[in-house]
């Protein structure tokens, strides 16, 4: 059994399928966008991982990321940086132009909210053999 299962009913719904951003994504991840106002120019939104899920590398333009860890535990990488293990109550601030990466560990499920200005361009994805090397 997986750890944390508990993120699935955490202080925000769990949200869809995340099929929209399906393509950009290794393994299973939900959506419930929070803010919804076309006249925000930032958007927030609750975004849960499956064990082992986790987004391709991608970089926020004329923007900016940030995450709040809300449950379970993940990842969080920037390019030639080495992974941070992230557990709930973390920040993580991604500014303009950062190649980065963010999931769940192999074990956990994992939930953040992220407040995200800008637009991200989508790039390859986590190997398999480089998510598989880190290490608590």
């Amino acid at each position: 059994m997986a750890k944390n299962e508990a993120v699935k009913k955490g202080i925000f719904a769990l949200g869809a399928k995340n099929d929209a951003y399906a393509q950009y994504f290794i393994g299973q991840s939900y959506l419930n966008n929070l803010v919804n106002d076309p006249d925000v120019n930032v958007g927030v939104g609750n975004v849960t991982f499956e064990p082992g899920c986790r987004n391709n590398w991608h970089i926020h333009h004329n923007g900016y990321q940030i995450l709040l860890v809300t449950g379970g535990e993940g990842w969080y990488q920037e390019e030639g940086k080495p992974a941070q293990h992230l557990m709930p109550g973390d920040v993580v601030v991604t500014h303009d132009g950062i190649k980065h990466w963010h999931g769940a560990t192999k074990d956990s499920w994992f939930s953040h909210l992220a407040i995200t200005a800008g637009t991200p361009e989508w790039l390859e994805p986590v190997s398999d053999e480089h998510y598989n090397s880190l290490d608590k």
